[in-house]
């Protein structure tokens, strides 16, 4: 099985791109990153409040030497042993690159700093997160994120995203 976290180095540069935590100056940026996945119904829609007070939990894809963002993910504590993967972008321009699995390591990464047991997204592209490790589970497994987050979503309870999981103690971690 593939595993993230024994296989990065978290500082490093990949194609001159660096991966680093947001500050609250990019967050418009990181919305007008994701609007468009969000019109295409591949990402659920982020008010600037909620990019506001959500932005300690989001890393960006940067060129190392420019400021735009080409990518963006957040990694948020959900409960003591499990955290998920929120937010998962990658410009169409970048897609491809490895960008967005770089993100999602760091994520993993820090999951595992963090002392988590566990992870999960809810995702409409499963092949991405399987690939890393990820594997399907029923929704209602999670019910602190249906109760917390989904009963809110304008899509609920006609929800297509599929909740995959992540369990660090599977992997190998060095």
């Amino acid at each position: 099985m593939n595993d993230p976290v024994n296989n990065m180095n978290p500082g490093a540069i990949s194609g001159g791109v660096i991966i680093k935590k947001a500050d609250v100056h990019m967050v418009q940026t990181i919305k007008d990153l994701i609007d468009p996945f969000v019109q295409d119904r591949v990402i659920l829609p982020k008010s600037l409040y909620a990019l506001y007070t959500s932005i300690r939990d989001f890393r960006v894809a940067c060129q190392e030497n420019k400021a735009s963002i080409i990518g963006c993910c957040a990694l948020q504590v959900s409960w003591q042993d499990l955290g998920e993967i929120r937010t998962l972008a990658v410009d169409n321009a970048y897609q491809g690159r490895g960008f967005g699995r770089k993100m999602v390591e760091h994520c993993i990464y820090e999951a595992v700093d963090l002392g988590l047991d566990r992870l999960f997204t809810l995702t409409y592209v499963p092949d991405f997160f399987r690939d890393m490790g990820f594997f399907e589970v029923d929704k209602s497994t999670l019910p602190n994120k249906i109760w917390a987050d989904c009963i809110h979503c304008p899509y609920f309870p006609d929800c297509r995203e599929i909740a995959m999981v992540y369990e660090m103690g599977t992997q190998k971690h060095g």
